[in-house]
């Protein structure tokens, strides 16, 4: 195994004990940069500990920028790791304050004040770091057929049933208009209930039950169908990280990477 090797292992694996010991490093970084930017908000803590929280947020900025320069130099495509999503992430978390050296001047601050603020991003780079996140987020894009079917389907009976609690309820009992009752149609299928607006009627009352009771079947059918193609998953697929396309999306008794043919 080369040093490029080597490397590739312990920054984008974390099966072995260097790659979680950098993953937990990353991770105390990440919270740190997140209270750092918090703390920066506050007046008092910013009017008596600027100087301490600017040399903090230098050196976690340097920290990550040889980071992201690590991830392009232990890739065979760096192309491909610097305009992905995390790539992107990672460069829009890391130069924000490098431009602070170049934008100056009164003219200047609030837009700086706005890209500060592209230093939350760095939260994203949290999922990459939890093997279950990444098969979490897999399954979901997977599922997202069968979740707008039922999206849809839900959006059909709101329309059906809060036109039907118009013509129940009317004007005279808070149900104002169609627009009204799909609210509060929405609100009572997804069991928030809110209350500002409810029935007084009798029958109503008896349609509004059996939409509450529909609410808790509802919740329970994207569940479903992610737990489905999460046992699907883990059956079929692993999460190996490959040097050479960057896919971690593979069936686990694989010899070789699905979308390049390199070995395993």
């Amino acid at each position: 195994m080369t040093w490029k090797e080597h490397l590739h292992e312990i920054i984008y694996e974390a099966d072995t004990p260097l790659g979680k010991a950098f993953d937990v490093i990353l991770l105390i970084l990440i919270l740190l940069s997140l209270a750092l930017v918090m703390l920066d908000s506050v007046d008092f803590i910013n009017t008596h500990y600027h100087n301490l929280l600017h040399i903090s947020e230098w050196v976690i900025t340097i920290a990550f920028t040889v980071e992201y320069f690590l991830r392009i130099l232990v890739v065979k495509k760096p192309t491909k790791y610097i305009f992905s999503f995390y790539g992107i992430i990672d460069f829009l978390a890391t130069i924000p304050l490098y431009l602070s050296l170049i934008l100056t001047g009164s003219g200047a601050l609030l837009s700086l004040r706005a890209l500060r603020l592209l230093r939350v991003f760095r939260i994203l780079k949290l999922e990459r770091y939890f093997g279950a996140g990444n098969f979490l987020i897999t399954a979901l894009k997977k599922s997202l057929p069968k979740i707008f079917i039922f999206i849809y389907t839900v959006v059909i009976v709101s329309f059906v049933a809060g036109a039907v609690m118009y013509m129940i309820e009317g004007p005279q009992h808070g149900f104002t208009s169609i627009p009204q009752s799909i609210y509060w149609t929405i609100v009572t299928l997804t069991t928030v209930g809110y209350g500002d607006i409810y029935p007084v009627t009798p029958f109503g009352q008896f349609v509004a039950s059996i939409i509450m009771i529909l609410g808790y079947g509802i919740i329970a059918v994207p569940t479903g169908v992610v737990t489905a193609e999460m046992t699907f998953m883990r059956k079929k697929t692993n999460t190996v990280h490959c040097r050479n396309c960057g896919e971690n999306d593979h069936k686990s008794d694989a010899q070789y990477y699905l979308k390049c043919g390199h070995s395993l």
